[in-house]
Parts: structure tokens; sequence; C-alpha cells
């Protein structure tokens, strides 16, 4: 089975990887550079291929973030939940597609099980990798954000059909979540919904990032800085 690595080299050394159909819940407050963390774990690796979910960003910022980064934008995607208010005639392609607002659940899901078949049946780049199934990583930025607009029951059953699909197709999924805008109750129910979670603080000195529950390890807290989508732990 694919093993999907981080590319930092203390967490691969404490998890072994990531076992493909990994799903990564990151907990982190506010104004933390915990984005710039997920896309890190999501960059494609050679043979790879990521698709980002933004509530957030427009596509536009996405496909820069990861251009910066040293990724090939043709095995990059992004389901843009943003662009499409402000611009409605904005049309898909093959690597960027649009939905309405981060309300619209269900044209979310059918445009990322489209980005995947287009994916699995070789039209999604300009070259396939040869890989079979072929390697996806996938985030969703952010949790948060879809919670502001959908009811938790009806969120946790989206994000019950995304990680089932992640694991079906032995994808990797990271998702992001504030932890300082929701409760115990709600955080406990979609951690429910995880192989394991990475935490994220921030003080005085910097930030840091902590594992637990990613093939039975749990880490120390790591002080980590991310230049061009590259993190280096602080020892």
């Amino acid at each position: 089975m694919y093993c999907y690595h981080s590319g930092i080299a203390q967490v691969d050394q404490a998890c072994g990887g990531f076992e493909a159909g990994t799903n990564i819940l990151v907990l982190a407050p506010s104004m933390s550079n915990a984005e710039q963390l997920a896309y890190a774990l999501i960059k494609p690796m050679s043979g790879e291929y990521s698709i980002v979910l933004s509530t957030n960003e427009r596509a536009a910022e996405v496909i820069d973030y990861f251009k910066a980064a040293g990724s090939d934008k043709h095995f990059v995607g992004v389901i843009d939940a943003i662009t499409k208010s402000s611009t409605p005639g904005i049309a898909d392609t093959q690597r960027l597609m649009f939905v309405s607002s981060p309300t619209d659940l269900t044209g979310i899901g059918i445009k990322f099980s489209n980005m995947i078949e287009t994916i699995f049946d070789g039209t999604f780049s300009e070259g396939e990798t040869g890989l079979f199934p072929p390697p996806i990583r996938f985030c969703v930025n952010s949790i948060s954000t879809l919670l502001m607009y959908r009811r938790l029951e009806v969120l946790y059953q989206f994000l019950h059909v995304l990680t089932a699909k992640l694991k079906k197709i032995e994808g990797l999924g990271v998702y992001l979540l504030n932890n300082e805008s929701f409760d115990d109750k709600t955080i406990s129910l979609i951690k429910q919904l995880m192989s394991g979670v990475i935490e994220v603080k921030m003080d005085a000195q910097g930030s840091y990032f902590r594992i637990s529950g990613l093939n039975g390890a749990t880490t120390d807290w790591m002080k980590y800085t991310i230049v061009k989508g590259q993190v280096t732990i602080q020892s």
C-alpha cells in the first residue's frame, strides 16, 4: 500500500509516513500559520496529485502558493467556494472548479467526485504519473468556515462521505479546524472521523505543533518555521 511522506524528517520518523487512507484533523487557533502547515502536508511529491477545497481563498491564490512552493501546477486542483459569488460566469476547467458558496455542500461533493474521476482517467494533467491508484492528497480549508454556514449534524454527514471516499481511493486528507471557535462536543465529533490529530499553538517565541494518534505515534511539541512550503523543525 502507498505511503505518503510529509517531507518533515521528524514527522516521517515518528509516524513512518502516513498510510494510504489516512485523514488528519489540524486543530489550530486563529491567526496561526496552520493553513501553511496544512498546505505543506498536502504538497504533491513526484507522482502525486493534490486537491484543495478552499472556502477562504480564491483558486488563483491557492495555485500561487503551490507554485511558490515549487509544485507543478498541473498536478494541483482547487475547488473554489469563493470566486463564483463575485464572478458568476466563471467556468470550470479540469483543475479549477467553482461552487456558488460554502453552503453548497452538494455542489462541493459533486466537484470533488468529478475532479477525482479526471485524475483516475488520466485527463486531469498533461501527463499521467503511472501509479495506480493515483496518490491524491486533499485539504479542506476550512471546516471552521463550513460550520459557519451549515449545522454540525449536516456537516458531519458531509465530512463522513469525504473521509470515507479518501479511504476508498487510498488518498490522504487534511482538514483545518479553529479550536478556539467551537466547543468540545463539536471538536470531539469531528475527531471521530479522523485517523489522528495535529495540534498547532503559538506563543511569543514562535509556532509549534504536535501529533497525536497517527499510526499510534504521539510527539512532543515541535517548534517550526515554514518558508516557501518547506517546514523546518527548530532544535
